[in-house]
């Protein structure tokens, strides 16, 4: 199965927490052959991650051990690369959801799942909002 991950389902497989259990149970039933990312994801992961250090939830050394690891997989991903089209997309989703509270960096994860909508069966996101909105587009989300 081919699969798109916004950053909020991504950083589960690389720290336990609520949902991870979930995730882990869906890799080991259906087999994921490809992974879709979003290229903002890597500036995204980052920022989860020292938040988490932030908010004293993990120290330092785990913060900077957990970007080690996202980095060294970040070859086995298909990043979805951003243009001026992929944005203007994103700008457009949210002139299309503002009412439900679209913001920018989810605006473009939902671009980028668009885009490559042909490609994937599922996209997984832990964002509530944003899988209300990925329905209304279309996508099949878990």
């Amino acid at each position: 199965m081919n699969v798109f991950i916004d950053t909020s389902s991504l950083f589960k497989l690389y720290h336990r927490e609520s949902g991870t259990e979930e995730l882990m149970s869906l890799f080991n039933d259906v087999g994921i052959e490809v992974i879709y990312l979003a290229e903002i994801t890597k500036v995204e992961f980052s920022s989860a991650v020292w938040k988490k250090c932030r908010k004293n939830e993990i120290d330092e050394r785990s913060a900077s051990q957990l970007i080690e690891k996202f980095d060294k997989d970040s070859v086995k991903f298909n990043y979805v690369s951003e243009g001026q089209l992929l944005r203007q997309n994103a700008k457009g989703l949210i002139g299309k959801h503002w009412r439900k509270g679209l913001r920018t960096l989810d605006s473009i994860q939902l671009a980028s799942a668009l885009k490559v909508k042909n490609q994937i069966e599922l996209f997984l996101t832990s964002d509530n909002l944003l899988s209300e909105i990925s329905l209304l587009e279309g996508l099949k989300i878990k």
